[in-house]
């Protein structure tokens, strides 16, 4: 016993003592990293920036103390990758762009043509842009197209095949759980719910799917084309003969690339460019350096821009996986309310990036962003994506700047009610009775699906939800209801198709609609502030701890187009059900 007793206190100290160096070691790690992240970062003569294409990308970077410390990069951020770009592009001392193409994934294509545009305002100063890949995927290719030179490896891959939307549906899959859902929704070409209630695209959703696509793919291929002087009927050869699997030295036949070079040999070309010696170091610097270099001293007066991206959603996420992804009503209103009030905020741009969610609460941003407008001009930068509720929430703004591709419209609203009955009653062998008070006691039980009368009833209701989508777009567009249903319907249009039919007002980037938000509040000298403000590290690092922040950004950058199937699954049993939303997976590819 005397035996036992020695060798558990042993164990046990070597748990502590364990314990105890981890702890100091991650101390002085996160020590190390601080003291490194606020250190000046100098600038040296020759410098490259240095643009790694890998790994995840969202609308704002997200800076995870944790990634860092477990040594896994952060989900890039496209607004840290303007910013980078734009100083590089000013900053005296960096001399070029060096990209180099891996497994990137963006989160739409929207973002890789703000990307790309910038890309190509930095090379038209003057300066140069070089890019490399042992594989170029579609997205790396799109935007490393514009580099003044474009390199593979002898033996590399360009994957170029155009584009496909291929939604899933798995109704078959519940109802083998004995699972099914009722559906009450307004607007033919709304198709979020096909999901759950067919097994193909209706006539409607391939229409306006089609349409869609097609007109990102002729943007992609008229930018690619005027890059690499070829025609948009090359490149749709290309794509028709499934070029991926050609020979590489047939790619610069094609004129796809300059040149098929090895790694080792890609430095040599760089230094050519640099004019330096063989022998010489390259100055190389990342994105996350270059956007922290110190801004040109701020003066005039300040517009203020409200990045909101993800599902809208009435409360904070409960599901650790999907925290920082959601636009939570409640912390958007509270935060447009206090720029509302911040005298020092002359205008607000909101940049937008949701495929919508619950109606409820895109309904209470509607109305903060009513009452921000009667104080300053509000100015809205549609992402990828503000459609259904993300445009409901746009409509109200003075002003509508959208990317040729954003993905907007789908005015129109829909119920969701899952029907469980039958994995209950006859596969589990539950039984209910009932008595009741009134007629509809009973309503929303899990006994039964819905009767007639009920399925009536949350149809009107659903209606009249519908109608007052439409209304507050009428009053934001200063159009008609009649005009609106012409193009509501729950239809999805591309952000160029949107400006001929009045539901945006101006194509464009995000500094697009901060220029316009100036000239309505009438400044000249201005300067932008992003909000919400990003957290100190202590923060970051707490709510990474505890919040999940961290496990949702290696299971995006992991699962890859398998992220949004997943989640949805996860978080089906706390969606509200009446939802402003586009289908819940759309898997562009």
């Amino acid at each position: 016993m005397k035996e036992f007793f020695k060798y558990v206190l042993a164990t046990m100290t070597g748990i502590i003592l364990f314990t105890v160096v981890m702890g100091i070691f991650m101390v002085i790690s996160l020590v190390g990293m601080i003291a490194s992240a606020e250190q000046k970062t100098e600038v040296k003569s020759n410098s490259v920036l240095v643009m790694d294409l890998s790994g995840q990308m969202n609308e704002r970077s997200n800076s995870n103390v944790m990634t860092e410390f477990m040594g896994e990069a952060s989900v890039m951020g496209l607004d840290q990758m303007l910013t980078a770009i734009d100083k590089a592009k000013k900053n005296e001392e960096i001399k070029g762009i060096y990209i180099e193409a891996g497994a990137f994934a963006p989160d739409s294509y929207a973002s890789m043509q703000a990307l790309r545009a910038a890309l190509a305002d930095f090379r038209a100063s003057g300066k140069w842009i070089v890019a490399y890949a042992d594989t170029y995927t579609q997205a790396t290719y799109y935007l490393s197209s514009v580099a003044n030179k474009v390199f593979l490896n002898p033996q590399g891959i360009i994957d170029w095949h155009g584009i496909a939307a291929q939604p899933i549906f798995v109704k078959d899959l519940l109802s083998k759980f004995g699972v099914k859902m009722q559906i009450a929704k307004v607007g033919s070409y709304k198709s979020a719910t096909e999901m759950f209630t067919g097994d193909k695209m209706s006539d409607e959703d391939r229409e306006q799917t089609q349409a869609y696509i097609n007109g990102i793919w002729e943007d992609v291929t008229k930018e690619v084309a005027a890059s690499r002087k070829l025609t948009v009927d090359q490149l749709n050869a290309y794509a028709d003969s499934l070029i991926t699997f050609a020979d590489p030295n047939q790619y610069v036949s094609m004129k796809l690339v300059d040149k098929l070079l090895y790694t080792d040999q890609i430095k040599t070309e760089v230094k050519k460019l640099l004019e330096i010696d063989e022998d010489d170091d390259i100055n190389q610097m990342s994105i996350a350096e270059v956007a922290a270099l110190p801004d040109e001293k701020s003066e005039g007066e300040e517009i203020a821009v409200y990045y909101a991206y993800g599902e809208i959603v009435d409360g904070a996420a409960s599901n650790p996986v999907e925290q920082g992804q959601e636009i939570d009503a409640q912390k958007v209103c509270k935060d447009l309310e206090e720029l509302m009030n911040d005298d020092d905020v002359k205008a607000v741009v909101f940049r937008i990036n949701s495929p919508g969610g619950s109606a409820y609460a895109s309904e209470q941003i509607w109305h903060q962003v009513m009452e921000l407008k009667k104080k300053k001009p509000v100015v809205v930068s549609m992402g990828g994506l503000a459609a259904s509720g993300g445009y409901y929430i746009s409509a109200p703004a003075n002003w509508i700047v959208a990317e040729p591709t954003t993905l907007t419209g789908s005015i129109g609203i829909f119920g969701m009610f899952p029907d469980a009955s039958e994995l209950l009653t006859q596969k589990l062998g539950v039984k209910f009775d009932e008595v009741k008070t009134n007629a509809n006691s009973g309503f929303g039980t899990l006994a039964r699906p819905f009767n007639d009368e009920e399925m009536h009833i949350l149809e009107k209701y659903i209606d009249r939800g519908y109608k007052l989508f439409r209304q507050r777009v009428a009053e934001g567009r200063k159009m008609t209801t009649d005009q609106v249903e012409a193009i509501a319907q729950g239809h999805v249009w591309i952000g160029k198709d949107a400006l001929k039919i009045k539901l945006v007002d101006q194509l464009g980037d995000l500094n697009v609609a901060v220029a316009k938000a100036a000239q309505l509040a009438k400044l000249d000298d201005y300067y932008t502030e992003s909000y919400p403000a990003t957290e100190d590290w202590l923060t970051t690092l707490l709510k990474g701890a505890t919040s999940g922040n961290y496990l949702g950004d290696q299971m995006k950058v992991m699962l890859g187009e398998y992220y949004e199937p997943f989640t949805l699954l996860m978080n089906m049993n706390r969606q509200n059900a009446i939802q402003a939303r586009v289908p819940y997976y759309m898997n562009i590819r």
